[in-house]
């Protein structure tokens, strides 16, 4: 197997067509099935592109959602979606309410995968929002209980789980964004995500970007999950010498370029960080991806940023033989 596989963490932005065509949908002006059709258009788009620049694991780019929990949630039953709430500088969402018993109604993602996978030989990763991140970002007006609700959504979330991994994913991700909010739920969150993951025999990856990664550091080697994601670049690197310290018992996934900077990182400074990651990982559990989704950026920036990762990882596989 090639090491430093390259990947990415989920989503891409939307191409301006799609943005309007969503628009229009949301006022009634354009049908579920003609959205559908540009939403197909743009991830095939996406999975050319990626085939195209070399990327070896990809992702379907996420042009069917908008906001991560909330996708899932108007997809249960039990859960009714609230009008606009702030989630930080001038980004709002609509937050999931769970009103009722959780319950899945029929697959989630597993169409969106399947499709994405048809357009390519390459794997595509199944990707879940966790289910602690689902409990934390919606409002609970049934179960009372955090516990309660977040084990609710893991064993809706592990059925979701098993069915991409019957459709052929062989890499399933669980995006648990919201890890470091209460250090003292930790706990509770390795619980459901081996709820999730339990049995799978897929590849399992546990993506988390932007907390106190120090604080919750002794809890890395409990995650039940093959993988690791993390930011990195966005940080400096500064867990490379706590991972030499108290080694990560699993593959890292590495983020190499800041998704929250319109600079387009050069392929010489992504090279550095990767030969930086070098010096603690050994190259067949090292992947390589940006810091997090890139919905945030413009379709040429990501495109650029995923361009010179590429360039990069490929120049020091060939640096190190690992060709």
């Amino acid at each position: 197997m090639t090491a430093l596989l390259t990947t990415s963490v989920g989503s891409f932005p939307k191409p301006e067509y799609l943005t309007r065509a969503r628009t229009k949908a949301a006022k009634g002006e354009l049908s579920s099935d003609a959205l559908r059709d540009l939403e197909q258009k743009a991830t095939s788009e996406w999975i050319r592109f990626q085939e195209e620049i070399g990327i070896d694991i990809l992702v379907d780019g996420e042009q069917y959602r908008g906001d991560m929990a909330t996708y899932f949630a108007e997809n249960l039953g039990g859960t009714e979606i609230s009008g606009l709430v702030r989630s930080y500088g001038n980004r709002y969402y609509k937050k999931p309410i769970v009103v009722g018993e959780l319950r899945r109604r029929g697959p989630i993602s597993v169409d969106w995968f399947s499709f994405a996978q048809s357009q390519t030989d390459r794997p595509v990763k199944g990707m879940i929002t966790g289910p602690y991140t689902m409990m934390d970002w919606s409002f609970d007006e049934y179960y009372g209980s955090r516990t309660d609700a977040c084990l609710a959504f893991a064993k809706l979330l592990h059925e979701e789980a098993v069915a991409l991994e019957a459709a052929g994913a062989k890499y399933v991700q669980v995006d648990e964004p919201a890890l470091s909010t209460r250090f003292d739920e930790l706990p509770l969150l390795v619980k459901a995500v081996g709820i999730v993951t339990k049995g799978l025999r897929a590849r399992t990856v546990l993506h988390t970007c932007y907390g106190n990664y120090n604080e919750i550091f002794d809890y890395f080697n409990k995650l039940p999950v093959d993988q690791l994601d993390l930011e990195m670049s966005n940080s400096g690197l500064d867990l490379l010498e706590r991972f030499k310290r108290e080694p990560l018992k699993k593959e890292i996934a590495f983020g190499v370029v800041d998704v929250h900077s319109h600079v387009i990182e050069p392929e010489a400074l992504i090279r550095e960080r990767i030969e930086k990651a070098l010096t603690i990982f050994q190259p067949d559990k090292l992947f390589i991806d940006p810091d997090c989704g890139l919905k945030t950026r413009s379709v040429d920036e990501a495109r650029d940023k995923l361009r010179n990762m590429v360039a990069a990882t490929h120049a020091v596989r060939q640096a190190h033989g690992l060709t």
